[in-house]
């Protein structure tokens, strides 16, 4: 089977991995859009989870094939690359209509009801409220979509439980990604969810592609040729060659770029502050089941629909595509005060206003010393004479790095100037002039 993406051209998909793809929980992953509602904003935004997944796979295929280059590929390294393989087509398959914004109304972890072999240890005595991330492994371990899986087990081995465990980040059983004692669960899982992952190397491409936007551009082939293995104590570590730190720095600034001018655009930000008032403001008119076979039904057609027939204003505002107007803008914490001033004064004349505040880190990891970075990529430097290796944490080797590791934020407020009076209008704009 062959799927012809507009961003890396012909994919090719395994036969033992087609019922998969076709299978009914994968297949609702078309009808729901990447980038929420920022269609409302880049009308040719309307690309979906269904082909950037398929895009992750094929990415993760290339990655997969330089870090073992030169190597015969055994029975146990085409089980652990299939399992990887999965991980990355399936890594957003519970993903919520509207992208993370309809994740308040999800159950609670325990209602969704996953075994506890695919659980982490911690998970297994909380009863915190569900994510898209539980609902994929609750679709994985233990739902219709199960059956899918059957030509994957048997031609290669895998088992559902580790292409889970890759996409949580934790496993139990190393030994299933060991090979030639060399454990390399920490090297694909980082491929799957990291600072450098596979995820973010193609809706970095892929979004900016159908947003019409550049920002989003780098060198995804010198990236993948660069990637090198680091082991450590017999446990691999995604690296990159010092030669290619130069090109992680521009992969960097086009994710910081991409949050700035498409992620943090105001009018995607307030249609998913409306869409938090309209659940607030109409509690059980929209909810997410913990049934998972319910679950195949909730997609950007089924809420959209449910908003469309709703009384709620919030929901009316959503489905016309008609926000309030942006009164106050900063895109720095100096800024903060002055906001809060405005805000203080909307609060005192009892005026309805919409705050919104849009955070976001250049990395995920992005601290070698705070305690986030579970698994650091590391920079490969080659020594004299090419005979030997030594590796550093990637924050070492990139001022970049260090320069965007705060959080980025930008505050903003919005408020119905139609209900203003003059007087208020004029205070407003004093305010927002200090």
């Amino acid at each position: 089977m062959e799927v012809r993406d507009p961003v890396h051209g012909s994919i090719h998909i395994l036969d033992e991995e087609i019922a998969i793809i076709q299978h009914e929980f994968f297949q609702r992953l078309r009808n729901i859009k990447q980038l929420g509602f920022s269609e409302y904003v880049f009308p040719g935004a309307t690309h979906t989870r269904f082909i950037h997944s398929i895009g992750v796979m094929n990415i993760g295929d290339k990655a997969f094939d330089k870090l073992f280059k030169g190597r015969s590929y055994t029975k146990d390294i085409l089980r652990i690359k299939e399992t990887f393989k999965l991980a990355c087509l399936l890594h957003d398959i519970g993903h919520a209509p509207l992208s993370h914004s309809t994740e308040s109304v999800m159950p609670s972890l325990n209602e969704l009801k996953i075994p506890p072999r695919f659980l982490s240890e911690k998970d297994k005595s909380s009863n915190r409220q569900a994510t898209h991330e539980d609902y994929t492994i609750k679709a994985i371990a233990d739902s219709s979509f199960a059956e899918s899986f059957a030509d994957v087990e048997k031609s290669f081995g895998v088992e559902r439980k580790f292409i889970a465990d890759l996409i949580r980040g934790d496993t139990d059983e190393a030994s299933y990604f060991t090979i030639d004692g060399i454990d390399y669960f920490i090297l694909l899982h980082q491929l799957v969810s990291s600072e450098l992952d596979c995820d973010r190397m193609d809706y970095l491409l892929r979004d900016s592609y159908f947003c019409g936007v550049s920002y989003g551009s780098y060198d995804l082939d010198w990236l993948l040729d660069n990637l090198e293995p680091a082991i450590i104590d017999k446990k691999a570590y995604l690296g990159i060659s010092e030669r290619a730190v130069v090109t992680f720095d521009d992969f960097l600034l086009s994710r910081y770029h991409m949050f700035v001018m498409v992620y943090f655009h105001y009018r995607a930000v307030c249609l998913e502050q409306l869409l938090f008032k309209y659940f607030e403001t109409s509690k059980g008119e929209y909810t997410i089941p913990a049934d998972i076979e319910e679950y195949i039904e909730h997609d950007d057609h089924h809420l959209m629909k449910i908003m469309r027939k709703s009384n709620n204003p919030y929901a009316q505002s959503i489905v016309k595509n008609k926000i309030p107007q942006k009164i106050f803008e900063s895109f720095n914490n100096s800024q903060v005060k002055q906001l809060e001033i405005v805000q203080n004064y909307l609060e005192n004349e009892g005026i309805e206003y919409i705050r919104c505040s849009s955070k976001g880190r250049l990395s995920k990891y992005y601290s070698a010393e705070d305690g986030h970075n579970k698994y650091s990529m590391k920079v490969v430097r080659k020594t004299f004479g090419n005979e030997g290796k030594e590796y550093f944490n990637i924050n070492k080797a990139t001022d970049l790095f260090t320069k965007f590791s705060n959080a980025h934020s930008i505050n903003r407020l919005h408020c119905d100037t139609s209900l203003l009076t003059e007087s208020q209008m004029t205070k407003i704009h004093e305010l927002t002039k200090q």
